[in-house]
């Protein structure tokens, strides 16, 4: 053997061992710089868990009247006047409707393939931390998201993307992307134009529905690394099982403060309200009968629902059934987090319950039963206004992207 190959041996040993060494590194900064993007200190929503002020609990029987539901669980001893259906077990599954994709093509034909870098041992650049522009929804929320965040060999379309913006996961999922030219992300849909140099997916960890599943959060990083493989891209993914957690506490902060204020509108005993008349104040009153069951009134500015207006009964309201029946009564339901005024939602909905109530010749009540004049409605409001502090305290704005999010089903 000659000293040349004697050389090309030994040089060909060192590089193995300095791309080995090189991609441990990088690795190492991957995962710190996701321990920092996704727990910054005293950021997060649950490093702030123990400054929430607590769910409003019903009160004795001569004491202010009770109006206060929450909708992940309802305060012990409450009666209220609405509550939804407990959410139903999780029955998660793998998503049948995700295809293993073919190599990725963009709108101008099949990319150059290339070898792809060490799968997860790219660092991707840090996540912008502005909490204003991810409380609206402008940018991924590392607070209330499991993010993977991809970063191609060359710049992608949407076309590449297809079935992971087509693929179910048990929670909602957004994706952004960045075109590398120091703009801000864009929330990608499938028709979506223009090439996107780093793109970021986003699983939500919690809503109505319950905490995000370990199972749930393996398959949709699962599904992205397959993705990044056909791209071929670096990605950069979070634990799941360590997601999982972070989900169950996140539910758990949201179930505290998750509050619905509830205005009952009755009859006298044995008499009741008609569907076809009932239908007709309420439109008259701005509402529009809702696929959902219920009358909703909506925001003219806006275009979001203020509060909503439900049967005293379990039995859902469709236009069918107001044609035949009648309830003794129906509630009007003021959704706390999802409103981005409550006090003033409140106040109209006050008023709007008046005058049906005067129209229909009935009475407003709260959970009790017991009929509300203008000091009771007083002591409800000083309840909105608690809740909607303990939600902003929360890092929650009311009526903000995340809280919708986060209070959606």
């Amino acid at each position: 053997m000659s000293n040349l190959q004697l050389g090309l041996i030994v040089a060909g040993v060192l590089l193995v061992m300095g791309v080995l060494i090189f991609n441990w590194w990088q690795e190492r900064r991957v995962r710190r710089r996701i321990a920092e993007a996704f727990h910054p200190p005293e950021q997060t929503i649950q490093d702030n868990r123990e400054r929430v002020e607590p769910t409003i609990r019903p009160q004795a029987d001569d004491a202010a009247p009770v109006a206060t539901m929450t909708t992940r669980e309802a305060p012990p001893g409450a009666k209220a006047a609405y509550r939804p259906p407990p959410a139903a077990e999780s029955t998660f599954v793998p998503p049948v409707d995700y295809i293993e994709p073919p190599a990725a093509a963009t709108d101008d034909g099949p990319p150059e393939m290339t070898e792809a870098p060490p799968v997860a041992a790219a660092a991707a650049a840090p996540l912008p931390r502005t909490a204003q522009a991810a409380a609206t929804g402008l940018q991924p929320d590392p607070d209330i998201e499991a993010i993977v965040t991809l970063q191609p060999v060359r710049p992608i379309t949407t076309g590449a993307l297809a079935a992971g913006l087509h693929a179910r996961f048990g929670k909602p999922v957004r994706w952004f992307g960045h075109k590398g030219d120091g703009g801000v992300w864009q929330l990608l849909s499938k028709d979506d134009p223009g090439a996107f140099a780093e793109v970021a997916a986003c699983m939500l960890l919690a809503d109505r529905n319950g905490p995000a599943t370990s199972a749930q959060l393996a398959t949709f990083t699962r599904v992205v690394s397959e993705i990044a493989s056909t791209l071929p891209a670096a990605y950069a993914a979070p634990d799941a099982n360590e997601e999982a957690g972070r989900a169950e506490t996140l539910d758990r902060l949201c179930a505290e403060i998750d509050v619905q204020i509830g205005l009952t509108v009755v009859k006298p005993e044995q008499a009741a309200i008609a569907g076809t008349r009932l239908r007709g104040v309420a439109e008259a009153a701005g509402f529009r009968l809702a696929g959902n069951g219920r009358f909703e009134f909506v925001h003219e500015d806006t275009g979001t629902v203020e509060y909503s207006l439900h049967n005293v009964r379990s039995d859902p309201f469709t236009a069918d059934s107001l044609r035949v029946t009648a309830t003794p009564g129906v509630v009007f339901v003021l959704d706390v987090p999802r409103v981005q005024d409550p006090m003033r939602a409140f106040d109209r909905m006050k008023l709007a319950a008046k005058r049906m109530a005067q129209t229909l010749h009935a009475e407003i009540v709260d959970d009790n039963r017991r009929s509300l004049d203008d000091a009771a409605m007083g002591a409800i409001r000083e309840q909105v206004e608690a809740s909607a502090l303990a939600l902003k305290r929360a890092h929650i704005e009311p009526g903000s992207a995340r809280a919708l999010a986060l209070f959606g089903a």
